[in-house]
């Protein structure tokens, strides 16, 4: 069931209409919302029926045994029992075919089959459920009282496919809630989410793929220099808006279920350089690998800052394994990775950064290049590929034969609107949410039937959903 398409809109005003009259008894309320989550995942696979409720409910009593106990042998042994548990569920059902492969490289045995991989969503249920365990191990979080209450926000179905990552402790309280009411003003933010996501998604992600992006990648060589090039920048649009508007879908999703997640993005190709891009980019993601990867690294308390750099390329690295069974994803990962160390090695030799506007046009407009030409084997099906396309970007050729009006108007809009002060964003939303809420659905009830119209073959797979 993809987010941006019609059957979704239908499941999540039954789960609406359901939830609100229930909701004043807690338990009614939390049985709609984990029924809709194992509805969710139920209709991607039935596997997810089995393997999620019974991992969710080990992590669960691994973290009552941890808030139970005052041994701390016994707690490390919990919380390490809770990352073997979610990590052999990443490496069994997501990297095992991977695995397998490289090993039968090295070896040079053929690869064994593997037919249990199921990757949609478990790197965000993995990652989520990590949270809360770590968290209660830490202390940094009361173990939960209530089952149904972990289960029902460890597998919350906006956040199911592609985040935002969301911390189980953070969204627990607001399920517990009873007898609340849907705040006029979340319900017009909501809406105003929703039908941003459906326009990001559909008018620009999606058509900049249809019409060049795709093509670009799949056969760069049919292509002249400056079309792959184009290419290359539309996909980075085509990333953006197709994971902020699924972003903006899911916030506004559970927001009309009066739960609110964390942002998830803030203009990321305007910043300032490498690290600020981590703060703006996938920030829920960028949160988790410091503060539960990155922290738990050996040597940040060495004299020696070596451990600094290694440990960012490291973090990195491993994000960019996260992120798909792949060399290119490695590779992608490493070169962020590098790309801090160096930020954070010049940081500290000269301090701050640039001051100057030129100097800060320059930094952000390096960054923004940087980000770009990474994105090359982000995308790209094979190191190969990728390589072709850097070696046609050399080839210098000119020609735009394939740009057409429709796609430089698209990428255009595209741009402006990405870095549009924040400013307006909200006092569009503030303006939408004055509007009287049957206007408000109306409106949302017509553009969507107008994207669906205009997307023609509907709207393809989130480009995240895949991690």
């Amino acid at each position: 069931m993809v987010l941006s398409g019609s059957a979704y809109f239908i499941f999540l005003a039954g789960v609406f209409f359901l939830y609100w009259p229930l909701s004043r008894w807690r338990a009614a309320g939390l049985a709609v919302i984990l029924f809709a989550n194992y509805f969710f995942y139920a209709k991607w696979d039935l596997f997810y029926l089995g393997l999620i409720p019974a991992a969710s409910t080990v992590d669960y009593l691994l973290a009552r045994g941890m808030g139970a106990t005052r041994s701390a042998l016994v707690r490390r042994a919990l919380v390490v029992a809770s990352l073997l548990l979610n990590l052999g569920v990443l490496a069994s059902f997501k990297y095992m075919a991977f695995l397998l492969e490289n090993y039968a490289a090295l070896t040079g045995q053929p690869a064994p089959a593997w037919h249990w991989t199921f990757p949609l969503g478990i790197s965000f249920y993995c990652f989520q459920s990590l949270t809360y365990t770590i968290d209660v191990y830490r202390r940094d979080a009361p173990p939960a009282r209530s089952l149904l209450a972990y289960l029902s926000a460890v597998s919350f179905f906006p956040t199911t496919l592609a985040g935002p990552i969301t911390r189980p402790a953070v969204l627990m309280p607001q399920l517990e809630k009873t007898g609340g009411t849907l705040d006029a003003a979340d319900s017009g933010r909501a809406l105003f989410l929703i039908a941003l996501g459906l326009i990001k998604k559909l008018l620009i992600a999606d058509y900049l793929a249809d019409n060049l992006v795709n093509r670009v990648f799949d056969l760069p060589k049919l292509y002249a220099a400056t079309e792959v090039a184009i290419g290359v920048y539309g996909y980075a649009l085509q990333l953006y808006y197709d994971f902020s508007g699924y972003t903006d879908l899911a916030i506004g999703s559970a927001l009309l279920l009066g739960l609110k997640l964390p942002a998830n993005f803030n203009r990321p190709y305007a910043a300032a350089n490498i690290a600020d891009f981590w703060r703006r980019w996938h920030i829920t993601l960028s949160n988790w690998l410091r503060d539960y990867l990155y922290f738990s690294l050996p040597g940040l308390r060495s004299p020696s800052k070596i451990f600094t750099y290694v440990n960012l390329l490291v973090t990195m690295t491993l994000g960019g394994l996260w992120h798909g069974a792949s060399w290119n994803f490695v590779l992608w990962g490493a070169l962020h990775g590098a790309a801090l160390a160096v930020q954070r090695a010049w940081r500290t030799w000269r301090g701050e950064g640039p001051t100057s506007r030129a100097g800060k046009l320059a930094a952000a407009l390096l960054t923004g290049h940087f980000v770009v030409l990474a994105w090359i084997p982000f995308r790209a099906p094979d190191l190969a590929t990728a390589r072709a396309i850097l070696e046609q970007i050399g080839s210098a050729t000119v020609s735009f034969a394939n740009i057409s009006p429709g796609l430089a108007l698209v990428m255009a809009i595209a741009a402006v609107a990405h870095y549009l002060p924040a400013g307006w964003y909200q006092w569009s939303q503030r303006q939408y949410a004055r509007i009287p809420f049957y206007a408000q659905a109306a409106t949302l009830m017509l553009l969507a039937m107008a994207l669906q119209h205009v997307a023609g073959t509907g709207a393809a797979p989130f480009i995240y959903t895949q991690f």
